[in-house]
């Protein structure tokens, strides 16, 4: 069964970190991109040699929940070294068009959901769903009350992506913490050093500070496959079903 691809346009591009770009694009065939918060699409494109390669990553963009599906589409995608992949995303200019598919994926807020809190775990750019889900979230909070802790794990400040956003959240938000989790230590006078809710050390250690419950809660978990096993087997052994934890697992793609 073939994959119906679409093009998409580059129409903007910032640095989220030293090694991590935020790229905007829009479909550019005249149709919309109907998607759910926490779906991914794939791009597809071809190594040196011709053979056809694809990538998946995550759309980052979070819609309003009263607004109706448009040809917007952001991911977040991870620079790395000698990647095939990287070296498409750097020479792409503003304008210049790719082949992607999509969306695709099941890592999303179910509707039938009766939980009271949601744990968000993620790390890199395993964080990126949950930025797609933040108008999903407020509509949850508001309606049930449901409260949301969001887990992010990265090595320094620089590497938060989108953690100004998730802190001015949190700060709009009673019911949605965010916690960052900086697995290298900071200088006493560095600002986010101060704030009561930023941890030291790897989120799947943080994460049983939460105490997680097996009756109320419900955890997503994406990015790092170590990080993910780790806070999987943890979540299990506080009495968490299986079903009450929803994991996405990334991998460095070249």
């Amino acid at each position: 069964m073939s994959i119906l691809r679409f093009p998409i346009k580059l129409v903007a591009r910032r640095m989220l970190a030293p090694t991590v770009a935020h790229l905007s694009f829009e479909r550019d065939d005249g149709q919309v991109l109907p998607c759910i918060p926490g779906q991914f699409i794939q791009i597809h494109f071809r190594y040196a040699d011709g053979s056809e390669a694809r990538r998946s990553y995550s759309i980052a963009l979070g819609r309003a929940l009263d607004t109706p599906p448009d040809a917007r589409v952001d991911i977040a995608v991870s620079y790395v070294s000698g990647g095939a992949a990287t070296a498409l995303f750097e020479a792409l200019e503003i304008g210049h068009r790719l082949e992607a598919s999509g969306p695709y994926g099941r890592f999303c807020l179910f509707p039938n959901d009766a939980n009271r809190r949601y744990l968000l775990v993620g790390t890199g750019t395993g964080i990126t769903p949950y930025r797609a889900m933040l108008p999903q979230l407020e509509k949850l909070m508001h309606d049930r009350s449901v409260d949301v802790v969001l887990l992010q794990g990265a090595r320094s400040p620089a590497e938060l992506l989108y953690g100004d956003e998730f802190r001015a959240f949190a700060n709009a938000h009673p019911g949605f913490r965010y916690v960052p989790c900086l697995s290298r230590e900071l200088p006493m006078e560095d600002s986010l050093h101060a704030h009561p809710d930023v941890r030291h050390g790897y989120v799947q250690n943080v994460l049983a500070e939460l105490e997680p419950d097996p009756e109320h809660d419900i955890a997503y978990l994406c990015g790092n496959p170590d990080m993910v096993d780790a806070s999987f087997e943890l979540l299990k052994e506080r009495g968490l079903a299986i079903g009450r934890i929803r994991r996405e697992k990334y991998v460095s793609n070249k």
